[in-house]
């Protein structure tokens, strides 16, 4: 499976990264649509609860919503916006059996109510409220909402069973012995509409992009793959949620490795669910801006340090001041990587007589500890990676990220045995989780391919603010750097 050449794995019909937006869309699906209704149905029965409150205890004083005034109106729903408020941030919008959760809603709204009363505290003398409208407005609200929330729920299931409205378009992606348990728990539901399966192997390499567009032109909305077609490459779960499709997964043994996975239970089965976000790859440009500014921000203040280093490296030995060489980037696409030199100007041409002395134990990668080529400032430079400085110019370049795997030279692709290429299915970094774990010291290539199998199945912003402050340990202490 080795000897790989670079020409057989460059994608230019692919995304930019895997996690990175297909296009700037909403998530797919008509929850949009399950959502306007049930916030519009939520706004009416709570201004019908709070009507009922004021009509029932008009005997009494009320100035927040005296009859007459002209603001009486803009009170009623700034309370009303509040309630709505806090039923979102309870989750009382997000799609599946939590909508329907009734002591959620008792909770959220108690909750609202205090928070009216301390508002109206807040600005007594101006706002008056009396203890009767208080009760009556909650009993009314909760009860509004909850027999709301029912009715919406039987009229969205008798709408689904007729395929009418509410459902989903999904697909299955299957192992051969999960295949019939799936669909048969997926068609209890009533609310899904299968548009159609296929066996693991879609999730290859080679037909992962096809697998893709044909999801996109069946307008698939939720996919459901079983665990063992999926146990050994859930990074792909992020090229799923790239083009806005929700994610399954089914299985007894399967263990949520992923930050935002949740159970669901579909049909009698439990599922591991990754949600799609509203806007797909809002993390990713998130990111993207993030390398944009940081690089920025460094090159503009840390410019008075290149040019220390290229006096001493100039004065240190001859030779140009950088050193470029290609490097296999996003899908196997070469790119030139610049570095401070650290070596004679010869060096790769005498690597290949230093081959034999190469430390590492499956020779993919090419270490020695004491490696004659490196010069003075070389050490030095390579002590606190000052020599990586200008690979910020890279993450300009769209061609690298300050977070990632490391892209690594020609000489050391070409020995990739198949599941080695994972590497390649999100932008090199300058820093990562090998380069914190140990860096140098790490002679076996397949620990470098766990860890960055590790950083692409749990990857967030979090994670990459994490690597970057390890960064900067590891470096004072110059731990693994040679």
């Amino acid at each position: 499976m080795g000897n790989h050449s670079v020409a057989t794995f460059q994608w230019s019909e692919t995304p930019v990264d895997l996690r990175a937006p297909t296009s700037v869309k909403l998530r797919k699906g008509s929850w949009w649509l399950r959502l306007i209704t049930l916030v519009i149905a939520d706004y009416s029965l709570l201004l019908l609860a709070w009507k009922l409150a004021e009509f029932y205890t008009s005997n009494h004083y009320f100035y927040f919503f005296r009859y007459g005034e002209s603001n009486n109106l803009q009170h009623i729903l700034a309370a009303i916006s509040m309630q709505v408020g806090s039923l979102a941030l309870q989750g009382n919008y997000r799609s599946g059996k939590k909508r329907y959760d009734y002591l959620n809603i008792a909770k959220s709204l108690t909750f609202a109510h205090g928070l009216i009363l301390f508002v109206c505290f807040l600005y007594k003398p101006i706002i008056e409220i009396t203890r009767s409208i208080l009760i009556s407005s909650w009993l009314l609200s909760i009860l509004n909402v909850c027999v709301g929330r029912f009715l919406v729920n039987i009229i969205l299931e008798y709408l689904r069973q007729q395929k009418l409205f509410g459902c989903s378009y999904a697909f299955v992606i299957y192992d051969t012995e999960d295949k019939e348990k799936a669909i048969s728990s997926i068609q209890k539901e009533k609310r899904y509409i299968i548009r159609g399966t296929a066996p693991a192997k879609c999730l290859d390499r080679s037909d992962r992009q096809q697998t893709l567009e044909r999801l996109s032109q069946l307008n698939v909305t939720e996919v459901f793959i079983s665990w063992d077609a999926i146990k050994n490459r859930m990074f792909v779960c992020w090229l799923f949620q790239a083009y806005g499709i929700s994610v399954h997964l089914f299985s007894m043994q399967a263990k949520p490795i992923y930050r935002t996975v949740e159970f669901t239970n579909i049909g009698g089965m439990n599922y591991l669910t990754l949600s799609c976000p509203i806007l797909p790859g809002t993390d990713f440009l998130i990111k993207r801006t993030m390398d944009l500014l940081g690089a920025t921000l460094f090159l503009t203040f840390s410019f008075p340090i290149y040019i220390a280093i290229a006096i001493v490296i100039k004065l240190d030995s001859p030779g140009p001041v950088f050193f470029k060489q290609t490097r296999i980037g996003l899908h196997g696409k070469p790119f030139q990587l610049w570095k401070f030199r650290t070596m004679r100007a010869d060096a790769e041409k005498l690597q290949k007589e230093l081959e034999t002395l190469n430390e590492t134990k499956d020779g993919i990668l090419f270490k020695i500890k004491d490696d004659p080529r490196i010069t003075r400032v070389g050490k030095f430079l390579r002590r606190y990676s000052l020599d990586e400085l200008p690979q910020l110019f890279n993450v300009l370049r769209g061609e690298m990220s300050l977070v990632g795997p490391r892209p690594l030279p020609v000489r050391d692709v070409d020995k990739f045995s198949e599941h080695h290429f994972i590497r390649h299915e999100v932008l090199p970094g300058i820093t990562g989780l090998w380069q914190v774990s140990g860096r140098s010291n790490i002679t076996d290539f397949e620990q470098v391919i766990s860890l960055d199998l590790t950083y692409i199945e749990n990857w967030s912003l979090k994670l990459d603010l994490e690597i970057l402050l390890k960064t900067f340990m590891v470096i004072l202490q110059k731990q693994g750097a040679y």
